[in-house]
């Protein structure tokens, strides 16, 4: 299937590993033209080299921490600069510490809205315009499956990639007569440095072994094996596609069957 991205414009959070370099690099792929954000210039730089030793969209990369104040302006001047302007916009941030609800202090909360949901949402909307004068833009928004189904000691994940919910369903309301759609997609276990960190401190509060902790997460997967990168940002750079155009107000879950929800 042609996806029909050749040559779009791509802005990707938090890619300079894990699925936010999966969607990039997915995206690329397909022809677009991407630019990465994150706060290692070294890493990102070796990205950008080896998606473009591929010979087909293009990759460059812009040093930016979703924590900071300044980060909505420097992604604005960023596309301005490197890409001349905005087809598509895929929300990736980095994920909270662990901990239960009652570790929640206001100070965490504080902390981690601003760099989950603030930027967010603040960038979105500085990218909207554009968006609507061209009629036509892709927003999607990575999650996790904990906004179906809460995940024990991620309180604040749950918390708060749960609020985007709600904001991304009205959104996508609000924009669809002008060709643009916002999504977002939700993956379940997929296997990634963060993976191997949560599971790292599952085994430590459990007092188990690392090997324990992933035996028991794959045995509650029906499809039997954690999921890989590449399938998760397959799904993704669908729903940044031109035949993707119908599809807008949903939450794709790429979890291998894993949530008991309907």
């Amino acid at each position: 299937m042609d996806l029909g991205i050749a040559r779009k414009r791509a802005l990707v959070l938090a890619s300079s590993r894990g699925l936010g370099l999966g969607i990039a690099t997915a995206l690329t792929r397909e022809g677009a033209n991407v630019l990465l954000v994150g706060r290692s210039g070294d890493r990102l730089a070796e990205n950008c080299k080896a998606i473009n030793a591929e010979g087909k969209g293009k990759a460059d990369w812009i040093w930016g921490d979703l924590s900071e104040e300044v980060f909505v302006q420097s992604m604005v001047t960023g596309v301005k600069e490197k890409l001349g302007g905005i087809d598509i916009l895929v929300n990736n941030t980095g994920g909270p510490t662990p901990g239960t609800a009652e570790e929640m202090t206001a100070e965490k909360l504080e902390t981690y809205f601003q760099s989950m949901v603030l930027r967010v949402i603040t960038l979105t909307n500085a990218l909207l315009p554009q968006m609507k004068e061209q009629g036509f833009g892709r927003i999607l928004t990575v999650a996790s499956s904990g906004v179906f189904e809460p995940i024990p000691n991620l309180a604040l994940s749950n918390t708060l990639r749960g609020a985007l919910v709600g904001w991304n369903k009205t959104l996508s309301a609000e924009v669809a007569g002008h060709g643009i759609t916002a999504n977002m997609i939700l993956p379940g276990r997929i296997h990634t440095d963060r993976i191997d960190e949560l599971d790292g401190a599952n085994a430590k509060r459990q007092g188990k072994s690392l090997d324990e902790i992933r035996t028991a997460s794959v045995k509650s997967i029906p499809a039997g094996r954690l999921g890989k990168v590449e399938e998760f940002a397959a799904a993704a750079a669908f729903l940044c596609s031109a035949p993707a155009s119908y599809v807008t107000g949903t939450m794709l879950r790429v979890d291998g069957g894993a949530s008991k929800s309907i």
